[in-house]
């Protein structure tokens, strides 16, 4: 084919090319400041301890770190171990919609737990310091499914200020809450079950 018929081709193509671009992940400015708030201490791990629980497990007795472990443009992994159970990881993603909360459960060899990716939705603007996160349609079929279904009514928050970080559950009857110390870093840990190191 000549030259000039291979321009002539690409020009008339441009159109269509410029049009496959994948769509912008649109955002608005609280959940993106609330984000990227938190991307700011990637690959960072930080000692947390529970200021509040109603009703308190000796699984939250032990050591406890969060591990802002893997940051993209639209997703944050925060592993939450607890002593030696490295089963939980918080996956906070940019939907388009607003913010996502899942919760990554896993067993010791990787698998999934029956009980993952459970986890709510932004339901509003939120604030750059502060988000909620009711739960999801997928987590309300999946707690009664699994026996759980005082969890109906669960909203995760997130807190994230200079020198403190926030995780809370509420529903009716239920208060939990544990607060990690952003100004002491300290030794990331393991990767969390079912994921890889990072090189």
């Amino acid at each position: 084919m000549p030259r000039n018929s291979i321009a002539i081709l690409f020009l008339m193509l441009m159109p269509f090319l410029a049009q496959s671009q994948e769509a912008p992940l649109v955002s608005i400015p609280t959940h993106d400041a609330f984000f990227d708030n938190i991307a700011k201490h990637c690959s960072k791990a930080y000692k947390g301890e529970v200021v509040f629980d109603n009703d308190p497990s000796p699984a939250f007795a032990q050591e406890l770190v969060m591990h802002v472990r893997k940051c993209t443009d639209s997703q944050l992994q925060i592993p939450f171990h607890l002593g030696d159970d490295a089963s939980r990881t918080w996956i906070i993603t940019k939907t388009g919609s607003g913010l996502s909360l899942k919760h990554d459960h896993r067993k010791p060899d990787g698998s999934n737990d029956p009980l993952t990716m459970y986890g709510g939705h932004t339901v509003d603007a939120g604030y750059a310091q502060a988000q909620s996160f009711p739960a999801d349609q997928y987590s309300k079929e999946l707690f009664v499914n699994t026996g759980i279904p005082q969890s109906l009514g669960n909203t995760w928050q997130m807190f994230i200020y200079e020198d403190k970080f926030t995780y809370r559950l509420t529903r009716e009857g239920r208060d939990f809450r544990v607060d990690f110390d952003l100004t002491k870093p300290i030794d990331p840990p393991a990767a969390p079950w079912g994921y890889e190191d990072i090189e």
